[in-house]
């Protein structure tokens, strides 16, 4: 039986090869469970899973203090320097039976660096991961956090010009999430 008293978020993070997932991941849990450092190629070779640590009175429901913990789930880039598509697709769709079960996956994060142009069919690739993973719903429960975002700060670009100057395809990933979008300032390694 589920203890009532505690929430659990599954997250799962997707992008391309050096886009910042695992600092990513590390951030949102508060640790360095995830490798992370600047590389020639890929370095995340396997999904890996990370825990909070229990987050005591997080909020309350029906009268009880509820404790919250978060699972990231680590996923290799797409395209992966060293794995084909169809392993990183079945290392992934193995892990979130794996370590969500029925609890399911609650958000799809699309990490995408914000000093890379994204176009074309390399940067589609971890879309098109995401939607052959979780179905045609894919877009209910999925955000982009855009990486390196101190960079175009540092360049004296704001978010709407930014926007202003995307690429359509960038633009209609955004508006098919609803805008769910979010920007990280963190120097990501």
């Amino acid at each position: 039986m589920a203890d009532t008293n505690k929430m659990i978020i599954n997250l799962a993070v997707f992008g391309r090869t050096q886009s910042g997932k695992s600092s990513a991941g590390n951030i949102l849990l508060g640790s360095t469970d995830f490798y992370s450092s600047l590389s020639p190629g890929s370095i995340t070779k396997e999904c890996s899973l990370g825990r909070s640590c229990y987050l005591h009175s997080f909020m309350r429901r029906g009268g009880q203090e509820i404790t919250l913990q978060i699972q990231v789930l680590d996923t290799p880039g797409y395209p992966h320097s060293k794995l084909s598509m169809e392993h990183v697709k079945q290392e992934v769709k193995k892990a979130l039976v794996h370590h969500f079960g029925q609890e399911g996956l609650h958000l799809a994060l699309l990490v995408q660096r914000a000093d890379v142009p994204f176009f074309g069919q390399e940067a589609f690739n971890p879309v098109q991961l995401i939607q052959e993973l979780l179905g045609d719903s894919w877009k209910n429960y999925t955000a982009v956090l855009f990486t390196h975002a101190e960079k175009i700060e540092g360049a004296g670009i704001s978010e709407d010009e930014y926007l202003h100057e995307a690429s359509d395809t960038l633009l209609t990933l955004l508006n098919s999430v609803q805008q769910r979008c979010h920007k990280n300032t963190y120097a990501m390694e």
